[in-house]
């Protein structure tokens, strides 16, 4: 695992997402002043969450409609039925800062 920058602190408002050009992609989401990041693409139609809709701590995905809890990368409805991975996020100094898995690490599953 290691830490790559996502953005500074105040690039994001709240209900915002960014991809990270990571393989796989992440998305980084701010949810009532905290960063949340997930795998960024849908694990039903293959589309950038990041640019799905945000409603408070969901993202839905803008092809199927599925929806994904941005706290936890849990399934919320269909089409969809596998959960997404998160990822750990952390502040350093004005960077909001997010931990990739390396590829061995990714082939195994969640968190």
């Amino acid at each position: 695992m290691h830490w790559i920058r996502a953005c500074s602190v105040d690039e994001l408002d709240d209900g915002d997402a960014l991809q990270l050009s990571t393989v796989p992609p992440v998305a980084v989401f701010k949810v009532d002043g905290e960063y949340y990041a997930l795998d960024d693409t849908c694990t039903h139609g293959q589309s950038s969450l990041a640019d799905g809709y945000v409603d408070g701590d969901q993202v839905e995905c803008a092809w199927h409609f599925a929806k994904f809890d941005i706290k936890s990368g849990a399934v919320l409805t269909p089409p969809a039925s596998i959960p997404l991975c998160t990822h750990k996020v952390r502040i350093d100094g004005e960077d909001v800062m997010v931990a990739i898995r390396d590829r061995a690490q990714s082939a195994g599953g969640a968190t």
